[in-house]
């Protein structure tokens, strides 16, 4: 199935098991909003390349659209739809009052210099200034964008609009009105997170072992809370390739070699994998942090962990999560594993509106107890309803999102 009928799967499922409204289900299964722009670009060789960017804007019931904007070759608007629908239910989860949206340009950085990914981005915030603003649609990093590719955004939206409108988009440079913290806050969620099952279930944090398929922002900095929390990493791969190395690994020694390498393959001592192999390490956690469809039903039977936490969105397919259940695993859903992201993004939102700057320590304060609660609410109904964790996720987001709709007599 595609990334979007993956979703829409997650969502029949959860909906069948709280008895969903049909109205709340239907309107559930299609975003209000789909927006695609051309991007003409100048490049290095004066040719002009047209880029394909996207937006979609699934639900705005519980407040203005919220979510990334990735830029990959790969990316379509199959995929961005999906994202969109998950965004939804992750603000829900956390209980902040966004809605979900998504938005990507089909582009492989790496192919292109600095000063032509500064004419993508400009040119997609000038092809959306009128269907994003602070009141309307906030987007954000995701894979492959970065802080400054979010201040020319900003920049570009200030521009169209007349108006210095720092609220429009968060994960900014600090210089640029980010919020600290943004920047591990995927991360900083996932351990709270991690923390709060490990008060329920057995977890030795010096016997459980750690492996994370993905050493980008989120993969990296979950890798190093929990090798300094006592945790030994002992498998992380990125694009090119994975290590393995049952003695352990330091993440900022990794880290070091793949800046100057352009990737964590080769790093002294440790045994080559690919991203399939990495998968299949016995290991107490499973840290899936880089695409969608990962774990599906060609593997799920080869996956040999207690816990899977998702930093990254949409890795275990429906048929997957089936399999996994039965084998005891427990998979913490990416609606809540990695929604520490959008909960720092909201402050970052907050912050700009008020004109306020929190510091980091007001930030991860404000952020545990809205993870932990979360966590919490997710594992109580998982209970109440006898079923895995993201049913349980999805259930709360869905009854929280179908309240607000019948609220607004959307239906």
């Amino acid at each position: 199935m595609s990334v979007f009928e993956n979703a829409m799967e997650q969502l029949e499922r959860a909906a069948k098991l709280v008895k969903l409204e049909p109205n709340i289900l239907e309107i559930l299964k299609s975003p209000e909003r789909t927006v695609t722009i051309s991007i003409p670009v100048k490049l290095s060789d004066g040719t002009i390349k047209i880029f394909q960017g996207y937006r979609v804007q699934y639900n705005s019931a519980r407040g203005p659209y919220k979510g990334g904007i990735r830029f990959h070759a790969d990316t379509d608007i199959d995929e961005v739809k999906a994202l969109s629908f998950w965004m939804a239910l992750k603000c829900a989860v956390v209980n902040i009052p966004l809605g979900g949206g998504k938005g990507g340009v089909t582009i492989d950085p790496k192919k292109y210099s600095e000063a032509e990914i500064e004419q993508v981005a400009r040119g997609w915030a000038r092809g959306m200034a009128d269907v994003i603003g602070p009141d309307r649609d906030i987007p954000a990093p995701d894979v492959n964008t970065t802080p400054q590719i979010m201040a020319w955004m900003a920049d570009e939206y200030s521009k169209v609009v007349g108006k210095y409108s720092p609220a429009v988009i968060t994960g900014k440079p600090i210089e640029s009105g980010g919020s600290l913290g943004r920047d591990t806050a995927t991360a900083q969620g996932g351990f709270y997170v991690l923390e709060e099952l490990k008060k329920i279930i057995e977890i030795d944090p010096e016997s459980a072992t750690v492996v994370i398929q993905g050493f980008g922002n989120a993969g990296y900095n979950f890798a190093k809370l929990v090798h300094h929390a006592g945790y030994k990493v002992v498998a992380v791969s990125d694009s090119r390739g994975g290590i393995h190395d049952e003695a352990g690994l330091d993440p900022e020694k990794v880290m070091e070699h793949k800046k100057e390498t352009g990737s964590v393959v080769g790093y002294s001592g440790a045994k080559e994998i690919s991203n399939e192999e990495i998968l299949e390490i016995p290991c107490g956690i499973l840290v899936p942090s880089a695409l969608e469809n990962q774990i599906n039903s060609d593997n799920a039977l080869k996956i040999k962990c207690q816990v899977i936490l998702e930093l990254a969105n949409g890795p275990v397919t429906p048929d997957a999560d089936e399999i996994l259940y039965k084998n005891n695993v427990h998979v913490v859903p990416d609606i809540l594993a990695n929604s520490g992201g959008v909960t720092v993004s909201y402050f970052e939102w907050l912050q700009n509106r008020e004109g306020e700057k929190w510091s980091k320590e007001e930030v991860f304060e404000k952020l545990e107890p809205i993870m932990a609660d979360s966590f919490k609410a997710i594992w109580d109904k998982h209970k109440e309803l006898d079923t895995d964790l993201r049913r349980s996720a999805f259930a709360i987001a869905i009854e929280r999102i179908g309240g607000a709709i019948k609220s607004k007599d959307l239906i």
